[in-house]
């Protein structure tokens, strides 16, 4: 009989035996990668929490013990043995399931995730308002080696040994972020996960206690003795240095050994790191293999592994293209990425140039200073990050960057409503702090062919800090280019009643509206800005019809983009112009999909359409 059904908090755990669990765990893997193959989603991360989660939910109850995920994206687990699992089939969908934990969504869920290398810190401060307001739980914080390479971890972990607040730090070891893991902390745990004489040991004595009458308990209960032996094989850790008690490392799918050591670990009452060592994709050999593949995925054949939609050329694979062919000419490019040279199309140009392309990990502020350091000296450094990601680093946009104007090129990745992965990862508003910095030039490409020219005149010509934004997937109707480095804006489309003003692929849906418009006997002028740092409000007056009306279309959250400017602009130089626009509201965003969110936030062009007749309507 399957336990599965039967499991929906704390309580239906504690009534299982431990073969009962293992059993479980072997339920969990078939349930997920059933369930993910139709939605979608991220997998490998989670198949390799599965026997963790498991041990996690069993000694603490998720209803009052806060458990922290770090990222976020490996919480399926948890969802599932928290009472969500008949809502799996709207995993990431529109109005479905969340795929990160979401506290509205459940009270297990302790904490909005998304970003990484946060999670040390969120639980401290959750620790320490348990303290002092007198209350009675427990505060777990659980991080990846991935999200562990980014710097605020160390600022929590830091603060958090210092303060002798009772709380565990689960550190998920499974050599993997998205890509391969890099750097110092890498090679720190690849050292003591792989030390075998320690292992050998740990695995004898336990075997060796088992076996004996009363043995099991001294096992448990000998924590002591362990560290004395750990000791004397290994050096001490980071960790311990900090003012941690470090226990591990801990065989991340030995189900019976995570729960003891997890019981040790919450029984100690202070600053605890456990050093869990997992495997990616574990229990599906294709997600073992490339989990990088695997990480977030779309529909697959279970039976193959294979991804069900076709592969189509995105603005991510021609930057990554773009970049390589123009590093065959200049020796003098190199290439930055945070932790994800597959997710920003870098894959090429790591093979191509591996000498020339540095992954700083989960750091995206150290990212945007080296590349200051490097650009200073003579490179050209492009950074390619999400636009979501990439909000870590304004300061050193503006400190390490902007104030020496020196030539750093941002490829801003994932710019707009990004679908399925909700407000963590939407793009929404990197134009408006962007446009903050002086000097910071700001190309918005509608095509393929535009974000290739646009990427080649920013690094090949332009001196300073320039960024080019560009969406998630592949361009829309519009596949031409007007990219002229001495034009701002570019006329789509003539009409006397109403200007309409947008950039970068907006433009499709503002189109497709004016064609809608125009069946009603509205004509429009059709406006689009190439960039978006300096406005040509002169430029855009010349374009525009008598009517002075305009409606600004853009996919930003309210008040982060160039409406307000660009009405500025134009009102100082044409009092009688009337500037309304639409944008994606002051709310966050939720996550579903890309086509319903446009027409949930009125940028769709049914919905633009009907926005402008109300506008021209309320004005006659």
């Amino acid at each position: 009989m399957k336990i599965l059904p039967s499991i929906n908090c704390h309580e239906d755990l504690l009534r299982l035996t431990d073969d009962e669990k293992i059993q479980l765990c072997a339920e969990i893997r078939e349930f997920l990668i059933s369930s993910v193959s139709k939605t979608g989603g991220h997998l490998a991360g989670n198949l390799g929490v599965v026997e963790l989660t498991v041990a996690l939910e069993t000694v603490y109850d998720t209803a009052k013990d806060r458990l922290v995920f770090d990222v976020g994206h490996q919480s399926y687990v948890h969802k599932l043995l928290t009472g969500r699992r008949d809502a799996f089939d709207t995993l990431r969908q529109f109005g479905g399931l969340s795929g990160f934990p979401k506290p509205s969504e459940s009270d297990t869920d302790a904490f909005v995730a998304g970003h990484a290398s946060s999670s040390v810190s969120i639980a401290l401060g959750m620790a320490r308002a348990r303290t002092m307001l007198h209350q009675d739980y427990q505060v777990v914080a659980l991080i990846g080696d991935g999200a562990a390479t980014g710097g605020m971890a160390y600022e929590g972990l830091n603060d958090a040994a210092d303060s002798k607040e009772p709380m565990v730090v689960i550190l998920n070891d499974n050599e993997m972020s998205i890509g391969k893991n890099v750097g110092g902390m890498s090679r720190h745990l690849s050292k003591l996960r792989s030390s075998e004489r320690y292992l050998g040991v740990k695995r004898w004595y336990r075997r060796t206690l088992y076996s004996v009458p009363g043995g099991k308990q001294v096992y448990l209960f000998s924590s002591r003795a362990k560290n004395r032996i750990k000791h004397f094989l290994l050096q001490t850790t980071i960790f311990e240095n900090m003012g941690f008690k470090y226990l591990g490392p801990v065989d991340g799918h030995d189900l019976r050994d995570l729960i003891s050591v997890l019981r040790a670990a919450r029984d100690m009452q202070e600053p605890t790191l456990v050093h869990v060592v997992t495997r990616k994709g574990s229990g599906y050999q294709f997600a073992e293999d490339d989990p990088a593949k695997f990480h977030g995925i779309g529909k697959f054949d279970t039976a193959t592994g294979k991804k069900l939609a076709g592969k189509v050329r995105t603005f991510s694979d021609s930057f990554g293209d773009t970049i390589v062919d123009l590093a065959e000419k200049n020796p003098k490019i190199c290439a930055i990425t945070a932790a994800m040279p597959g997710g920003t199309g870098l894959l090429r140009f790591m093979k191509q140039y591996p000498q020339r392309l540095f992954d700083v990990g989960i750091a995206e502020e150290h990212a945007v200073s080296m590349a200051g350091g490097l650009s200073k000296q003579g490179m050209i450094p492009v950074v390619a990050i999400y636009s979501t990601f990439l909000q870590r680093s304004f300061d050193q946009l503006i400190q390490d960057v902007a104030m020496l104007h020196l030539h750093v090129v941002l490829a801003i990745d994932r710019a707009g409503l990004v679908g399925d992965d909700g407000p963590t990862h939407h793009g929404v508003f990197d134009v408006g702090y962007l446009r903050q910095i002086p000097g910071m030039r700001i190309l918005a490409p509608a095509s393929l062919m535009e974000q290739e020219q646009m990427l080649t005149w920013a690094i090949e010509e332009y001196d300073g800090p320039v960024a080019v934004r560009y969406p998630r997937g592949t361009e829309g109707a519009y596949q031409d280019s007007a990219w002229d480095k001495e034009t701002g804006v570019v006329c789509h489309r003539s009409g006397g009643d109403v200007t309409l003003i947008t950039y970068g692929t907006m433009i499709n849906p503002v189109l497709e509206a004016a064609e809608i418009l125009a069946a009603s006997g509205i004509h429009c002028t059709v406006l689009r800005l190439l960039e978006l740092s300096q406005l040509p409000a002169e430029d855009i007056l010349e374009k525009m019809p008598e009517n002075k009306t305009v409606v600004v279309i853009e996919e930003t959250a309210a008040n982060s983009g160039i409406k307000q400017a660009l009405a500025w602009e134009l009102l100082q130089r044409c009092p009688e112009s009337r500037i309304y626009g639409i944008d994606l509201g002051r709310e966050f965003v939720p996550h579903g999909d890309q086509k319903k969110l446009y027409a949930l936030c009125g940028l769709d062009a049914s919905s633009i359409a009907e926005y402008v007749n109300g506008v021209l309507s309320d004005e006659k």
